[in-house]
Parts: C-alpha cells; structure tokens; sequence
C-alpha cells in the first residue's frame, strides 16, 4: 500500500514530499496540503521538543521523530548538536534505560536473547536490511554506571549509533543496534511487571561464552566484515571478549578503549593549561573498572612512547576502589587490576589516599556520587596549583563531584572535566565553562576512520592517533575559559578530524582496504551523511 512509505522511517519525508512525489507515490490526501521544506520541518521539531517538560519527554518525543522519519531526525540533531546530544545520549539515555519497558513504543534494532541459542544466525536474517557495516551489542551488564539492567539496555546502542550518525555521518541504513538478552540478576528489573525481557538470572561461565560466540559468528556470516563495538558489558566480560576477539575481528570496546583515548586527550589538552609533560604527572584513578583502566591503560603506553619503561609508565598511575588503594598485598585482585598495584601499605579512605600518593590528577569513573568530597577536593587544590578533576561518571546523578563544587574548592583554579555536561560556573567575576569528557568525542571518529578506509582491525595505534586528534581540536579560547574538550556543537568535525587521524594510523600499519585517496580528509568528508531529501 502506498501508505507504508509514511510508515518507512529512512524513506518517509511527510510534509516534505512535493506536490508532483504525492501524486506519482500514491499519497495524496494522506498528508497536510502544505509543501514544507526540511529546514520548516526541523523548526517544527524543535519547537516542540523546546516545550516538553523533562528531558525524558524530550527523549520520547525524539525518538518518536525517528521512528517516523530519520532524514528530518537525524538533520536536526546534526543542525543542533549541543541542545540534542544531551537528549538522545547522556545524561537522558541513563534515564531512558531505567525507563525502557515503560517508555518502548516501536521496534528498532535487534533483541538477540538466550532463548534463540542454536538459531541466532536465523535472527540475524530477519534484519531487513543487508548493507548493514557497523553494530553497537550490549548484554545490558554494566548500563553507564546505573548497573545491570538487562533488555532496558537497548536505549545504549541506539543512542550510541544515533550519534554514529550524527556526528560521524555513517548512513542510518549501515547501522544494527544489538541487545543481547542474556537475562539479568537485577532482581528489581527482573521482578518489574512490565519488564520486556527475559525473567532469568543472567547467563555466565561456559553458557554466557557460547551465546556471545554465536551471535559474533552469526554476524560475521550475515555481514562479512562489520565492525562491531562492544558497549556497557561488566568488568567481567568486558575484558575477556575484547582479548578474545580483537584479532579475529574488526571490533573494539568503547569503554575500554574510547575512553582511554577520551581520557588521554584531556591530559594533554590539561597540561596545556598546567605546563609540563606526562611523565612528571601522578594519577590517582577512582574507580578500578572499565573506563578507568582503559585510561591508565593507554596513558601507560602513551608514557612509553615518552621514554619512561612500562614499570615506571604504571607507577605514575595509581587506582583506589571499593577496598581502597590497589596495592600489591591485596588478595584476590583482578587481573584487570593487578597489572596497576602498587608496592603501598593500605590505604582506605580516598582522602588519606590524595595525602598518600600526592597526585597531579583526580579521576573518577565509580559511579559514587559525591565521593569528591570537599576535603578531597581542598586535598587537591592544597598540593597542586592547578588540581585536574575529572568527574567522569554518567549519567549528571552520578558524578564525583559537580563542577561548581570542583572550581569552588580550588578557588577557580581547578581544571574540571564531566562525563554529562554542567552549565557554566560563575565565580569571583570569571565564568568556568566546564570541558566534556565524553567517549562522543572519540567513537565516531574511530568507526568513521575504519569504515571509510576498510581497515581490517581497530589497533592500538588508532587510539593514540584518535586522542592526538582530539586534543589538538582544543584551542586557545577553549583553554582560557578552563574547556579542555571541544563544544558538543563541534562534534561532527571533531569526528572528521578523528577519523582521518585514524585512518591514516590505519594506512600507516598497512592495514587500509581502499587505496589511499590525494587528500584523505576529504575523502572522508565527502562520504559522510549529510540528512538531507
């Protein structure tokens, strides 16, 4: 029926089809006789979402327009970075998921649960569309730092390829967002009436290896060669499947390698401010998870490529988690960990831990609201001249410490970073406009490199390539306001700069399938979706 085309999302134009389109299309008298153009639509769009009353609202009201119609969606994302990222991603994403059985309206992207072991490669044939080149996958293990929410998840890979989209310019047409349903030991969410996914205690050992190994085979059979980004998985897994897969795939994990990037861009755009180099830095990590060890990390490496040995690149950096400071002596430590425990007496308090180690740089990615704390804060400023904060926990609720209480603390003169965005802080007649330190800045770029070169691996190479890039997309107005990262509102050349960094990473190790273009970033930029009718 003609009518299905105002129901197809990536071919439905509503008040944008012409006169001549409603005639030849057979939809005549099925729309509004006003002919629109995209920019009236968007000014529409906008007005709405302008008067919701949360930013939940706003979230439905979105993703209802994408449901609709993606061209008008994704156009006013593009045109409004700043005022929609917030909405489709973090912080509002955080919300969403907590929400999603409650808030789900339409179907998008693909539930690949525990039940379909043994056929997963025939769920996978029922996705529509064959051109699909990247996946967005979570397990719903480790949802931001809200825990484990099982299906509720999905709002992750959506968002994360909506800004793929967005910011990157990959066509909506090439992107898959996966939820695998491998149940959940949230007994809240299990126990939920209205809960969509399966009521089962969430798979593990041998059971869980085999259901993630299926559906990656079946991926690479149904898509030969897409690139897959592993997203919000649990420490647990997030570290073996990213080892076990890396080099058998085009893969790589976000919250572990995207947010090493993201953190080692930061540091270097900080130092700007500080003066100083890398090396003569010492960090003290909150949080012993994902993002932070993917930062340590990278930052271990980053050390090397200064000269210092990989002993002397680890002891710059320092972790504390739930039990206190990661120290040697400590029984039973994760492999992720013990690779970053220190030759220390115990410490077990984050205050005594400041005193302790005496850092350059505070890192928070724990998930603990308010664990910077005003005397850890004061610690901070007391012992440095200008303290680098980081708060990078998700989604705002979550955060160490607000912005207004970092710059409070060091009298203005912290260097402040957040996961969600804070407003500007006001103070002694100046105006701190906080940086975000948002994996946004990071993963676009990084798949928009991949996929416009046919690079056949994500390497470590492209991570140091994609933070350099980063970084040098502060300027100097950024710095003298206290931003260490660039604007929301720049994020979609940001995404070029990285992807080209990356490609050329890529060219450089041999490992690029098309053959190098005159001028690459134009390459890239030319093949980027643009949201257009």
């Amino acid at each position: 029926m003609s009518i299905d085309l105002l129901r197809e999302p990536l071919r439905n134009r509503g008040t944008a089809f012409t006169t001549e389109e409603r005639e030849r299309l057979g939809v005549a008298g099925l729309l509004p006789p006003r002919v629109e153009t995209i920019d009236e639509q968007v000014a529409r769009v906008l007005a709405n979402l302008r008067g919701k009353a949360s930013p939940l609202e706003k979230y439905v009201y979105l993703s209802g327009i994408q449901d609709a119609n993606e061209t008008l969606y994704y156009r006013t994302l593009i045109d409004h970075l700043e005022e929609t990222v917030p909405t489709v991603y973090t912080p509002t994403v955080g919300e969403a998921c907590l929400r999603w059985s409650c808030i789900y309206q339409r179907p998008r992207g693909l539930y690949v649960s525990a039940r379909e072991r043994g056929r997963i490669g025939a769920v996978l044939a029922n996705w529509p569309r064959d051109e699909v080149a990247i996946i967005v996958v979570t397990d719903g293990g480790r949802i931001l730092d809200l825990g484990d929410l099982g299906a509720n998840g999905m709002g992750i890979p959506i968002g994360k390829l909506a800004l793929y989209v967005a910011c990157a310019g990959i066509d909506p047409a090439r992107c898959l967002p996966v939820l695998l349903d491998a149940g959940t030991d949230n007994a809240a969410v299990r126990g939920d009436p209205l809960y969509l996914g399966l009521r089962a205690a969430r798979l593990a050992g041998a059971e869980y290896d085999a259901f993630v190994e299926e559906f990656v085979a079946a991926t690479q059979a149904r898509f030969p060669g897409v690139l897959v980004q592993f997203e919000d998985f649990a420490n647990a897994n997030a570290f073996r499947l990213l080892a076990r897969y890396r080099e058998r795939l085009r893969c790589f994990n976000d919250d572990i390698q995207g947010t090493g990037a993201m953190g080692l861009a930061g540091l270097y755009a900080a130092l700007r401010i500080t003066g100083g180099r890398l090396a003569e830095q010492r960090l003290l990590f909150f949080g012993a998870g994902e993002a932070n060890i993917g930062i340590g990390t990278l930052v271990a490496a980053a050390l090397g490529r200064e000269g210092l040995t990989l002993a002397q690149a680890r002891e710059r950096c320092w972790f504390f988690d739930s039990q206190g400071l990661v120290t040697r002596d400590r029984h039973a430590l994760a492999e992720h960990k013990r690779t970053f425990a220190q030759d220390h007496a115990p410490v077990a308090g984050l205050l005594e831990a400041v005193e302790a180690v005496r850092p350059t740089a505070l890192i928070g990615a724990s998930g603990q609201p308010g664990a910077f704390s005003a005397p850890v804060l004061a610690a901070m400023a007391r012992l440095n001249a200008r303290p680098i904060v980081f708060a990078l926990s998700n989604p705002t609720a979550k955060a160490e410490c607000t912005a207004a209480e970092a710059y409070r603390a060091a009298g203005g003169r912290a260097i402040f970073a957040s996961g969600s965005p804070f407003p500007p802080v006001e103070l002694d007649g100046r105006s701190h406009h906080t940086g975000q330190g948002n994996n946004a800045f990071v993963f676009p770029g990084i798949g928009l490199g991949v996929l416009a070169t046919g690079c056949t691996r994500v390497t470590d190479e492209m991570y140091f390539a994609a933070a350099d890039a980063l970084a040098a997309q502060v300027g100097a107005q950024d710095l003298a306001c206290g931003r260490i990262f660039p604007p929301a509102a720049r994020l979609r050349e940001v995404a070029l700069a990285v992807a080209t960094a990356v490609a050329e990473a890529g060219y450089a190790k041999g490992i690029a399938a098309v053959p190098r273009p005159p001028d690459l970033a134009a390459h890239i930029r030319q093949g980027m979706y643009a949201a257009a009718y």
